[in-house]
């Protein structure tokens, strides 16, 4: 058997072409989902009324999210700041599209003879809105056992009285619904309807899917408001793209040219090349596949991961290289060896990184809104470059080493 048949048939180089394969088309289809400073969005501070405790404020930050996702905004990310700001980071989109919608508490209350009878708390669940050509919408939704009961009871003998709808204060829709006799039997019903009218279909789309994500997502422990804002254009964004790819092409230059110089020999250096793409590659395939955003921070690890990727190799180069002065009888196991040690060194070095990078990407996940969130793109990518390196392509160029050096 030939030493290239050898080699790709060895089940770590398999693991290596099928990754490449699952991470192009990956790419390929699915995309890579870019941050904030690639693709231009916006930051938005939001400060809630009075400081909260750790559960209030992830109330907060959860029913934020919901809306936002709801909504269909895309590379969204909410996060407390201490205990009293909120900051929600948004790609491709203006603070205005959403600033209505996380700005409100989001109370939604039904009132018969200005008494409240129904409120978002006692929803169940929510169905679709609909709206016909007029502007008319619907929002039907189920109610809780408890909240059935409560709501018949209120509404008992009231057929025919106007109900009257709030959001936040404020009524939905001034053309009040009237109770029907079913609703004021005083037996409990669970499927109910928010009712309502615009000038047109589109006003009562805006409408309807407000209450609906009122519903969905229910209200606010606490009131809120935008204390500030900032943009980053698409244009700027496309600025730091181009900045970052070039960023990065002058490092694959760069180690290019470290590794001719120091080798001089096209069987070790493309290799080596070969081996750093591969691993660029599979990195933006795992970022493909989780949905995990690009930004420049992200690019950043994603470099350093590659840097150290090529420090490795050249250990094991070396290691072998330099050792290599046994006779041909016994080369190829004294080289067995060498990669050996010099996988040793790898892995304790790479241990020593993630060790390093932890805390890192913890303090980023935990506290990304004050300042420190960049730091978990750069940490997360660089992890993941070290790990794709230590358990799959540094172990074959290894063996690419042990056959074809030896």
């Amino acid at each position: 058997m030939s030493k290239r048949t050898d080699f790709l048939k060895d089940k770590r180089v398999l693991l290596l072409i099928a990754l490449l394969l699952i991470s192009v088309i990956s790419i390929s289809v699915v995309g890579i989902e870019q941050g904030l400073d690639l693709k231009g969005g916006s930051s938005i501070q939001l400060q809630l009324e009075e400081p909260v405790n750790e559960s209030t404020m992830n109330i907060v930050t959860s029913v934020l999210d919901k809306r936002l996702n709801i909504y269909g905004v895309q590379d969204v990310k909410v996060r407390p700041s201490g205990n009293q700001i909120v900051i929600v980071e948004m790609a491709g989109k203006s603070p205005e599209e959403v600033e209505k919608l996380i700005g409100n508490p989001g109370k939604f209350e039904a009132k018969i003879d200005n008494k409240t009878v129904l409120t978002g708390n006692e929803v169940a669940s929510v169905k679709s809105t609909e709206v016909n050509s007029e502007g008319s919408w619907s929002v039907p939704f189920e109610l809780t056992p408890d909240g059935a009961k409560s709501f018949a009871e209120s509404a008992k003998n009231k057929g025919g009285h106007e109900v009257v709808m709030y959001l936040d204060g404020k009524e939905i829709d001034k053309d009040h619904p009237k109770l029907s006799q079913e609703l004021a039997s005083g037996e409990p019903v669970t499927e109910i309807e928010v009712t309502g009218g615009a000038a047109d279909q589109e006003s009562g789309k805006v409408e309807a899917n407000e209450v609906y994500t009122v519903l969905k997502t229910g209200s606010l422990p606490v009131k809120l408001k935008v204390i500030g804002s900032n943009t980053v254009s698409p244009e700027l964004g496309q600025q730091f793209t181009e900045g970052a790819l070039i960023a990065a092409l002058c490092a694959i230059l760069g180690i290019s040219l470290v590794i001719f110089l120091r080798y001089r020999r096209a069987i070790l250096a493309i290799p080596i090349l070969i081996t750093t793409f591969s691993e660029i590659i599979i990195i933006l395939g795992v970022a493909s596949i989780i949905h995990w955003n690009i930004d420049l921070a992200a690019i950043a690890g994603l470099i350093a991961s590659v840097g150290t990727g090529v420090d490795d190799q050249i250990i094991i180069t070396d290691e072998v290289l330099n050792h290599d002065t046994e006779t041909t009888r016994h080369r190829r196991t004294r080289t067995q060896m060498n990669v050996k040690n010099a996988l040793f060194i790898i892995f304790a070095s790479a241990g020593t990184l993630i060790a390093a990078m932890l805390p890192l990407a913890y303090v980023g996940f935990a506290r990304g809104s004050s300042g420190i969130g960049t730091i978990a793109g750069f940490a997360f990518t660089t992890v993941i470059g070290v790990l794709v390196g230590v358990f799959i392509t540094r172990p074959v160029y290894a063996k690419f080493i042990e056959l074809f050096i030896s």
